[in-house]
């Protein structure tokens, strides 16, 4: 390093700063004075790795399992809780959390990989991974409704819906790596995990074929990658032959609840179908571990860029300083914030539900607090298969013929000239 870049013997006169300079650099110290006081509480994976070691130890233990096993994903897979009594082993229940488990099981499946369940703070009874993973009695709740997006009233044909002009889904599987209490599409899973036939798949890739506007496809679930790598890639092959297919989106949270499906095996197959795109479920801060930042590394390696999609849960992360902290360390992992989702009215979810001005107030909090590539879209997606639409703080104030009046992110308004017709600009006069 020359010796005037030294950081060391740099110093920087304070002295000769311009007043106004001075007051503005404090001014924005203290615009975030009251997240980086509180940054520091909120933690990540990586802050209680002991803890998170201590229950996987435990897991291990009771499952006679070794590293190896830990490592794979089929075991892990194999060996989800699925009952209130193994859930039990793990992490102390009250006799009445054990009856509710049972209870709401017996109407709404769940599963837990081992992983997973590493992950949740057993002396913390609201901890956000176990109320992601762990049936609560409010699953009872018949407010809302099965399918509320209408998916049944938007599928041409069986394993597809399509909402928009130029894009659509295809389901593949139910079966994911851990059934979310939050999940919107909780009617198609049922008791047993079963992937889509391969005559209904190429059936959907047919319409999709025969459909000439379509240029993008998202494959989901279920969870896509919890197809085999030959099957993922079978479907990927046909879908890449079609000349109108510009992109290909893949819809997975295994990064999140089981990277370990996330191989260089899988990673060197996916990049022969570019382009493709990932979308995942990062909902918490503590769901970013060592684990899940070598899945994400392993995809982004692979040229694969891989978009956040945190749905807004109450109790969860319906925190301006959580989704802060969370959208800030997902891009040091290589992921990008892509939506906040509001809720979906399903039923059986109405604990998460939260208010439209809680997520208003996040995105408010994120706007010049943050960078933008920290900042996502919040969307609400309209009742009855209406689609996304898209929610922003008001900043324009006033639009007429001649001006527009704006607030920026601290409150404060300009205007700017909106009085301009075409002018083609010819020099001076001779």
């Amino acid at each position: 390093m020359p010796e005037n870049m030294n950081m060391k013997s740099a110093t920087i006169d304070k002295q000769n700063i311009p007043n106004a300079t001075a007051d503005l650099m404090k001014r924005l110290q203290n615009d975030i004075s009251d997240y980086t006081e509180v940054k520091d509480s909120i933690l990540t994976g990586f802050e209680v790795s002991d803890r998170i070691d201590a229950i996987k130890t435990k897991i291990m233990k009771k499952l006679d399992a070794s590293e190896s096993d830990w490592n794979d994903y089929h075991w892990q897979l194999k060996h989800r809780f699925t009952t209130a009594e193994e859930v039990a082993s793990i992490i102390d229940l009250t006799k009445q959390e054990y009856k509710d488990i049972d209870e709401v099981a017996s109407q709404y499946r769940f599963a837990v990989s081992p992983y997973y369940l590493s992950l949740v703070d057993p002396d913390n009874p609201n901890c956000p991974i176990r109320l992601q993973a762990i049936p609560t009695i409010s699953e009872m709740d018949p407010a809302g409704k099965l399918d509320p997006m209408d998916e049944a009233g938007s599928t041409p044909v069986p394993g597809i819906t399509r909402r928009y002009p130029d894009r659509l889904i295809i389901k593949v599987t139910n079966q994911c790596g851990m059934y979310c209490r939050f999940c919107q599409r909780r009617r198609l899973i049922g008791e047993q995990d079963n992937h889509a036939d391969r005559e209904m798949i190429y059936n959907a890739i047919k319409y999709i074929a025969d459909e000439k506007e379509i240029r993008d496809v998202l494959i989901t679930g279920g969870d896509s990658l919890m197809l085999s790598d030959d099957f993922l890639d079978d479907i990927l092959t046909r879908i890449r032959a079609i000349d109108h297919v510009e992109i290909i989106r893949l819809g997975s949270r295994t990064p999140v609840t089981l990277p370990q499906r996330i191989t260089s095996e899988l990673a060197n197959m996916l990049k022969k179908h570019h382009p493709l795109y990932l979308n995942t479920h990062f909902n918490s801060p503590s769901e970013i571990t060592p684990e899940a930042e070598r899945a994400c590394a392993l995809l982004a390696d692979a040229g694969i860029p891989i978009g956040n999609q945190m749905v807004l849960l109450g109790g969860i992360n319906n925190d301006k300083y959580v989704v802060r902290k969370l959208n800030q360390q997902l891009l040091k992992i290589r992921v990008k914030p892509y939506y906040i989702f509001h809720a979906k009215q399903v039923r059986g979810t109405s604990r998460f539900w939260v208010r439209i001005e809680e997520g208003l107030e996040i995105m408010e909090s994120l706007r010049g607090y943050t960078s933008g590539m920290a900042i996502p879209t919040y969307i609400v997606n309209g009742t009855g298969g209406l689609g996304k639409t898209p929610m922003l703080p008001n900043y324009l104030l006033y639009i007429g013929k001649n001006r527009a009046v704006f607030r920026n992110w601290e409150g404060e308004t300009f205007e700017i000239e909106n009085d301009f017709a075409p002018n083609e600009f010819k020099g001076k006069e001779p």
